[in-house]
């Protein structure tokens, strides 16, 4: 797949975000874009301008890592910006090819394997659910269910984050940061796109997303990335009301390409107690079907 459009507007976009002064350079005047000129970087990263201008076109085949090393340096990227352009190199490389899908899995033929599913019916303390890259949730807890209640409910969100956050506007309620959450969505399927340039459904999600939401379609073209982690958010539950949780994001090393998220809140405060609740109100119900199908 040629991806030198994603490595140009990667790059652009990240040289726009340094300014001389924290590259150690003179402001100077009459600078036409923001950020630090082809030149500046070239000079910095000790390589000529037509060099550098060239991987700015996207020209990122058989680019060596130190050269990659130096880019980032100049560049100042984080390590979530790092790989997501070791990840374009090898794209560009074709050296990808060991982590390609194999196939693309027709519609609700992906499956966990029991074993993680038990592991998360064992978490009863707060939801829990597990990931691929493109943010579909293939599988969860009953918490979970529970918890992403309006998301379960509307067969349009295809069971997948993203799709709920910029096209269901019961998000904009369930999310009261719903910009920090929007930046996070698709700073993520960014990276996953670095990851899996021949992912044909991410491609879809994308197309689907860009053309219907405004939203997605300014922040996709920022081009910025991020890791799952570890961090604090806040909810507003239909039911039970505010909730600030904790979240850990864990890969599976048995299964490359999904992550297993879970919430927990801080023991003795209003978020435990509404956990609590909520889970008292899941076991009165009828549970969906454990294990959540979706695409591979």
């Amino acid at each position: 797949m040629d991806n030198r459009e994603e490595v140009r507007e990667f790059l652009t976009s990240r040289r726009a975000k340094i300014s001389p002064e924290q590259a150690g350079l003179p402001s100077g005047s009459r600078r036409r874009v923001p950020g630090l000129r082809r030149s500046e970087v070239a000079a910095l990263a000790d390589m000529s301008v037509e060099y550098y201008a060239k991987l700015e076109r996207g020209h990122l085949a058989g680019v060596s890592p130190t050269v990659l090393e130096a880019v980032a340096r100049v560049l100042q990227l984080d390590d979530a910006e790092r790989a997501h352009l070791l990840n374009l190199a090898q794209a560009a490389d074709g050296t990808d090819v060991l982590t390609r899908p194999r196939r693309r899995h027709a519609k609700g033929q992906q499956q966990v394997h029991r074993s993680l599913q038990w592991t998360l019916d064992a978490i009863t303390a707060g939801p829990a659910v597990v990931c691929n890259g493109r943010l579909d949730i293939l599988a969860s807890n009953r918490l979970a269910r529970a918890f992403y209640t309006d998301l379960f409910a509307n067969p349009a969100d295809q069971q997948n984050l993203a799709h709920f956050q910029f096209l269901d506007p019961a998000s904009r309620r369930f999310y009261p940061d719903w910009d920090l959450f929007a930046d996070m969505a698709v700073a993520n399927l960014h990276a996953q796109a670095g990851r899996t340039p021949h992912d044909k459904d991410l491609h879809d999600l994308v197309g689907e997303l860009s053309t219907r939401s405004e939203e997605f379609r300014t922040r996709w073209g920022a081009h910025n990335v991020r890791r799952h982690g570890t961090g604090t958010k806040r909810f507003h539950h239909p039911t039970v009301g505010e909730l600030t949780l904790a979240y850990e994001s864990l890969d599976l090393a048995a299964d490359p390409g999904l992550h297993m998220t879970v919430y927990a809140a801080e023991p003795g405060s209003p978020s435990e107690e509404g956990l609590r609740l909520l889970s008292s109100l899941a076991a009165t119900e009828d549970s969906t079907p454990d294990v959540r199908h979706t695409t591979g």
